[in-house]
């Protein structure tokens, strides 16, 4: 028999020779084992958040999903979660817990293995740095990375990366994700109940999470608590009240606070630019755009009430699909004929439907003569009535629908799916627009997008017609022409003759004939009254006077790209296809006296520590400068009343220097800038501001938002198959419109038509009827904000009085004159000498325009 003493010296060697083995072991893979040392400057991989510039959530792009916390930002009972059961000797041991570690080595030999084996220490080393092979070199490498991070780091930073790391399911990693991903919640708004069920995730997250597997999480969850409960981390009423809790997890994305797809859709696509997609999608970038969250509502608003607005006019097409399409396809067949819909039917069919907000899809359910009963996903019934329901008439084409109806089974039948919408509590037949439409507002003193709008629905077409659709622009082109001809002669009371054109083609033989729309002629008319109202043979006249060698250069001037203008007189008709950016920044140049701006997004990008890695610097259209140049500041000392530190006043000196100010590139004079300006004012609120109808512009529908300082321009095409209303005050310009994807449709032009039968004729569509409605609608929420602001006279500028219909000077002072603007130097010099009193309202001008 061995004695103690015996006992005790084997035992001492034997521990020797593990101990030597295990030196020999470290040191033959030291050279493999990853270094620790980033964990001290851990960049987490979160996803990219994209903000509006107030601060709202507007979107988030990465597949991980991470929320990186403090250990003080977690709630202690989660914390206490983990601890009993993950590792409840965490604090105890160095790194690899002997305790766990026997007991799992006994485990393997019995054939009775339930793991513990590896520490909170160790996971950290698996998952920051190794696989999970299942090999013993990998569990030594892991032991040996576990005792390196617990030399290098505390416990308290070890658990954080730990409860940051760790994959929780559903591609949310950390339990602030997992919070946020399984309820929606912030992690100290969890239940204990919801706290167990997460701290049950790290041992299988793909098989006991509460979404996919509810039943075997409620086991999971059970071995939790019970675990809290036996290290007296929780009351027995508390194990109770959790344990008998339900599963209440749902999967939730992140919580969008402001919808703007398309916003946030191109500040996605700029930090790919800027970035790559693998550091953008993990850098944890924090992206703050210039769209602001009121203005990005109203947008929305707009185009979406405007496009359902258009589509009503012109016709029902009929319903999404229908659950009983026996009675759909047979007249003779009645309700009680059928089976009748049930609730689980009717719940299954409408969550196949996709909903586009406000639309809503429903199933009918009740027919009576006028009104129908609708049924929605969750059985909740409605009426629709009358009023809801007559604006149905059938669709035929875009120039021509059916007969009003008469009663409701001539609009609905049983079991069709339809979308309806809601407004002051009343529900209305609707439908899905086959229509689009744009957006886009931005400041024209230094490009800032405010708002965007790609579209009805990003869900539905993910194609963002602001900045991809390039369309023909129609008379939104003619300002641009008109200050070509200001530069080259021309005044605003220039005359030109308002008379039809017939021009030979003498290759081809083809005529030419651009028309006024309608043919309405004026004869002799003075330019501004003629850009007003927007007379088509009148800006080709101009077009010809100044040449075409001369109206490319200065179109391209305002940022149109010369060689996507067409090279021939229909230039001057809008011919040209643009995008409605493109449009807003030309317009811009009038609005802020003559400069060219750059439209951006992004205002600046945070890091995950919340530094500003890029801030936008553009070019400010200025003419005294000094007040921006003041203004070109540190966010943090911008507004700061307190005298600088010197700390502070560095930080303005580096700022300065890494983002000099820029001054705009003037492109067109402050004087043509100003002149056209106020003929588009014209456009608006006629040749002054007591003028009689027939003086009307054909933006003249912008007077209800009571501002005398903006201005506009319609423009439609050929055929109406696009509608644009570009607008601007002095610190805002804004371009709509509206059109099919299908270049082939037209928004409605049956007017010319005369073989339809005028009780099916659909509306003539024109910009003021079907785009400047989304206009006004933006721009009455926009410049609540925005003080009137007159635009400014500038220096070289005189106004003196003309007769209106001569353009020269008089000396009445009755309404056969008005004040006019010129440059210096060209005002005219001859006095009327004929008394214009009683023919000055003869030619009545139409209020609407095509081209």
């Amino acid at each position: 028999m061995f004695s103690f003493k015996n006992l005790l010296k084997v035992g001492l060697f034997s521990s020797l020779i593990g101990l030597i083995a295990i030196v020999i072991v470290y040191f033959s893979l030291r050279s493999e084992l990853p270094s620790v040392e980033s964990l001290k400057n851990l960049q987490w991989q979160t996803p990219m958040k994209i903000y509006s510039a107030d601060g709202q959530l507007m979107n988030q792009f990465g597949e991980k999903k991470r929320i990186p916390l403090t250990l003080d930002e977690m709630p202690k009972q989660l914390i206490n979660a983990i601890l009993a059961t993950e590792d409840d000797r965490f604090y105890l041991h160095f790194g690899v817990d002997p305790i766990g570690m026997t007991r799992a080595v006994i485990g393997q030999l019995t054939g009775n293995n339930k793991g513990g084996a590896s520490t909170i220490t160790m996971q950290v080393a698996r998952n920051f740095f190794l696989t999970r092979e299942q090999t013993y070199i990998r569990k030594i490498r892991e032991i040996f990375t576990a005792f390196h991070i617990e030399y290098l780091l505390t416990k308290d930073e070890i658990l954080a990366l730990y409860m940051n790391k760790i994959p929780l399911g559903h591609r949310s990693f950390g339990f602030g994700a997992a919070a946020q991903v399984y309820y929606n919640k912030d992690v100290k708004e969890l239940s204990l109940a919801q706290i167990a069920v997460l701290a049950g995730l790290p041992k299988a997250p793909s098989t006991l999470n509460p979404i996919s597997r509810p039943d075997r999480a409620l086991s999971r969850r059970a071995i939790v608590l019970k675990r809290m409960l036996v290290t007296d981390y929780i009351t027995r009423d508390e194990f109770e009240q959790a344990i008998n809790a339900p599963i209440t997890a749902e999967k939730h994305g992140a919580i969008i606070e402001l919808s703007a797809p398309y916003a946030a859709e191109m500040a996605h696509q700029e930090m790919i630019d800027r970035y790559g997609k693998e550091q953008a999608y993990t850098g944890g970038y924090k992206v703050y755009t210039t769209v602001t969250s009121k203005l990005q509502k109203s947008a929305e608003h707009a185009v979406i009430t405007n496009l359902l607005d258009y589509d009503l006019r012109h016709g029902y097409r009929g319903a999404i699909k229908s659950l009983r399409p026996q009675i759909a396809n047979d007249n003779e067949i009645s309700i009680a004929e059928i089976d009748p819909l049930n609730e689980v039917e009717i719940t299954e069919a409408l969550a196949n439907i996709e909903s586009y907000p406000p639309l809503i899809p429903v199933v009918v359910t009740n027919i009576h003569d006028h009104s129908i009963e609708v049924t929605f996903q969750n059985n909740d019934v409605a009426t629709i009535d009358w009023q809801g329901l007559s604006w149905a008439r059938e669709y035929i084409n875009d120039d021509k629908q059916g007969l009003p109806p008469k009663i409701a089974s001539e609009i609905a039948r049983y079991g069709d799916i339809v979308y309806v919408t809601q407004k002051a509590g009343q529900y209305a037949l609707s439908q899905l627009p086959s229509a689009s439409s744009a957006l886009v507002s931005l400041s024209p003193d230094n490009g800032a997008i405010k708002a965007v709008i790609g579209g009805f629905s990003f869900k539905q077409s993910q194609f963002n017609r602001v900045t991809q659709a390039k369309r023909q622009v129609g008379s939104n082109i003619k300002p641009f022409v008109y200050s070509a001809a200001l530069e080259n002669g021309f005044t605003l009371a220039s005359l030109v003759n308002d008379a039809p054109i017939n021009q030979s083609n003498d290759i081809t033989g083809v005529v030419w004939r651009p028309k006024n729309s309608p043919a309405i002629y004026s004869g002799e008319i003075r330019v501004k009254r003629a850009l007003a109202e927007s007379k088509n043979v009148v800006a080709v006249r101009l077009f010809r006077e100044v040449g075409l060698n001369k109206i490319i250069p200065h179109l391209a001037s305002f940022g149109f790209a010369p060689d996507e203008l067409p090279k021939d007189e229909s230039l001057s008709l809008g011919s040209a296809s643009l995008t409605p950016l493109e449009i807003a920044t030309g317009f811009a140049t009038f609005a802020n006296n003559g400069f060219l701006i750059e439209p951006y997004i992004i205002e600046r990008i945070e890091d995950s520590f919340g530094n500003i890695v890029y801030q936008a610097n553009p070019a400010i259209a200025c003419d005294d400068c000094s007040h921006f140049e003041n203004e070109h500041l540190t966010p943090d000392t911008n507004h700061n009343p307190e005298p600088l530190t010197d700390t502070e006043m560095f930080d303005q000196q580096a700022f300065s220097k890494e983002h000099p100010f820029i001054k705009a590139e003037r492109v067109i004079s402050p004087q043509n800038a100003f002149l056209i300006t106020q003929a588009l004012n014209e456009a608006i609120w006629g040749a002054d501001w007591s003028s009689p109808p027939g003086w009307q512009g054909t933006g003249f529908r912008a007077r209800k938002l009571n501002r005398r300082d903006i201005a506009g321009k319609t423009g439609t095409t050929n055929e109406a198959k696009d509608a644009w209303f570009s607008g601007f005050s002095r610190r805002l310009v804004t371009t709509a419109w509206i059109g099919f994807d299908d270049p082939s449709r037209n928004l409605g032009s049956s007017s010319y038509n005369n073989n339809l039968d005028k009780n099916q004729i659909v509306g003539r569509e024109f910009g003021a009827k079907s785009a400047q409605p989304a206009w006004i609608s933006f721009m009455k929420t926009a410049l609540e904000d925005l003080p009137p602001e007159p635009f400014m006279q500038p220096e070289n500028i005189v106004s003196v009085r003309i007769d209106k219909l001569t353009g020269k000077l008089t000396k009445r002072t009755d309404n056969t004159s008005i004040f006019e603007y010129f440059k210096v130097g060209s005002a005219p010099t001859e006095y009327v000498t004929k008394d214009n009193s009683y023919g000055i309202f003869d030619n009545k001008t139409p209020q609407e325009e095509i081209f």
